[in-house]
This record gives structure tokens, sequence and C-alpha cells, in this order.
């Protein structure tokens, strides 16, 4: 398989995927970004000529990019690689526990130590970080972002090109429209709105100093 990036993600995914039954062979970027001839002592070719040295027919590829642009950025070039033809290979950590019935699309990465309980449907290119946990019957559509220790209850739908940060939660039965941001530590009690931002200010100032706070460590 050949992996689309130079990165420290792409480095990432080559670590994990030592342990997969795919051989990585090669890595790829857009022509404008390939500032060297090899990465990890192994050939990185450019993206708009991988299907001339890298058949479709005999290689899959994985698409490690971030979140960047809300996932648009590795969207484009799935997107691209599928009409190449290619087969666009997800990981699962031998870690996580995957409940009967999960379906999980192409291009996914789901790390250490998930829980994903039964009847989730899970779309394309999605990437799930380490130690969630992912409810039953739960629906997280393509282009998502999900970070670390995130709670996701039962009967939720992320809709499409979602980033959910770190230890966020969100309760049962709602819908997270498409685009949306869900910042670090927030509860999410109702549906969102489309490209909204939920986040908690913990860094805010309180109007109290510390030296009038009493029994702080009780």
């Amino acid at each position: 398989m050949i992996i689309f990036g130079v990165g420290n993600f792409a480095k990432l995914v080559h670590s994990y995927l030592k342990d997969s039954p795919h051989e990585v062979v090669g890595f790829t970027v857009n022509s404008h970004m390939l500032k060297e001839p090899t990465f990890l002592n192994l050939p990185v070719t450019p993206f708009e000529n991988i299907d001339k040295i890298f058949s479709p027919n005999d290689f899959c590829l994985f698409i490690a990019m971030g979140h960047t642009d809300m996932n648009k950025n590795r969207a484009k070039i799935f997107n691209k690689a599928k009409k190449l033809g290619y087969e666009l290979l997800s990981y699962v950590h031998p870690t996580s526990t995957i409940g009967e019935d999960v379906k999980i699309g192409e291009n996914c990465l789901v790390l250490e130590n998930n829980v994903i309980q039964p009847f989730v449907s899970i779309g394309d290119d999605v990437i799930i970080w380490s130690n969630n946990v992912i409810s039953h019957n739960v629906i997280i559509k393509d282009h998502c972002f999900i970070i670390h220790q995130v709670v996701i209850s039962g009967y939720v739908t992320i809709e499409s090109y979602c980033i959910i940060a770190a230890n966020s939660t969100i309760r049962n039965r709602i819908t997270i429209a498409r685009e949306c941001i869900i910042g670090m530590g927030t509860l999410i009690m109702k549906n969102t709105v489309e490209k909204g931002v939920y986040a908690i200010d913990s860094s805010q100032r309180l109007s109290i100093t510390s030296d009038r706070l009493k029994d702080i460590t009780s």
C-alpha cells in the first residue's frame, strides 16, 4: 500500500501499519509538496503520477492528513483517489472493542482503546483517535475527526466534516450538524446548527484572586 503524506501523521500511520497485513511500499504527495525523493527510507511519488507507477489494481492507499479546513483537504484527496480507482484502506487498532454489526467505511483510522458499541455506522474518511466511547446506534458520516476521550451517547448522528475535540460529551438522540467544531471539554445537550463552534472558555480569569480562595484542596 501507499500512504498519502510525508508529515508526522504519515509517520504515525506508517508505525501502526507495521502490525497490519499490508506492507507500506511508498509515500505520495502533491508534486508541489515533494521536497525529498524518500521518506522513512521509502520512495515518495508525485500524486499526479501515482496510478502510472502504483496501479490501483495492485495497490491501495491511506490518506494520512489531519483536520485542516474542516477535514476538506483530506476529503479532496480521498475523492481524487476514488476517481483513480483506488481502494482506501481502513485500520482498527487491535485494542479497540468493536461491537456487533458495526459498519466502517474506507480510509478510516481507529486507534487504541476505543469502545464502539453495536449497530454503529461510520462513514468514509473518519479519524477516531484513542480512548473514545461511541455508544450504540450512533451514525458518524463522512470526513469527521474525533479526538481523545470523547463520549458520544446512543442514537446520535454526526453529520459530515465535523471535529469533535478531546473530553467532550454528546447526549443521546441529538444531531451534530454539518461542519461543526465541538471544543475540548464541551457538553452538548441539544442539536447544533451547521458550521457552529461550541466551546467552553476554561482560560477565562475569574474576578476573585487566588489569595482569597479558601479550602482549595477540599
